[in-house]
């Protein structure tokens, strides 16, 4: 059986899920906000930010918006909170904090 994952939520009966609680529908990430699972939290210090973009490629949920060559704030809605960023940016610009909230 192929479900719409659009149409599962915590209310759907057994019946409605597919066998292994298998996803077969693509590009479905931008439906959930993956970001309820961080633990810790990325905060972004705007005087330190030299805008060198370095952050940006090595997020794996693509969490740093970047427009007309700049960085954005985080996409809390899906970062999780890996620090990946934190590690990359050689300006310290990027503060892991304990916690889900901004």
């Amino acid at each position: 059986m192929r479900t719409d994952i659009t149409k599962i939520n915590e209310r759907s009966p057994y019946t409605d899920l597919t066998e292994g609680l298998q996803l077969y529908a693509g590009g479905t990430s931008r439906l959930f906000l993956t970001g309820e699972w961080r633990t810790n939290t990325p905060v972004l210090d705007q005087d330190k930010c030299r805008q060198c973009l370095l952050c940006a490629p090595v997020c794996p949920d693509s969490c740093i918006p970047v427009k007309n060559g700049k960085r954005q704030d985080f996409d809390y809605d899906h970062c999780k909170g890996c620090g990946i960023c934190a590690e990359v940016c050689p300006f310290d610009a990027i503060e892991m904090r304990e916690g889900v909230e901004v």
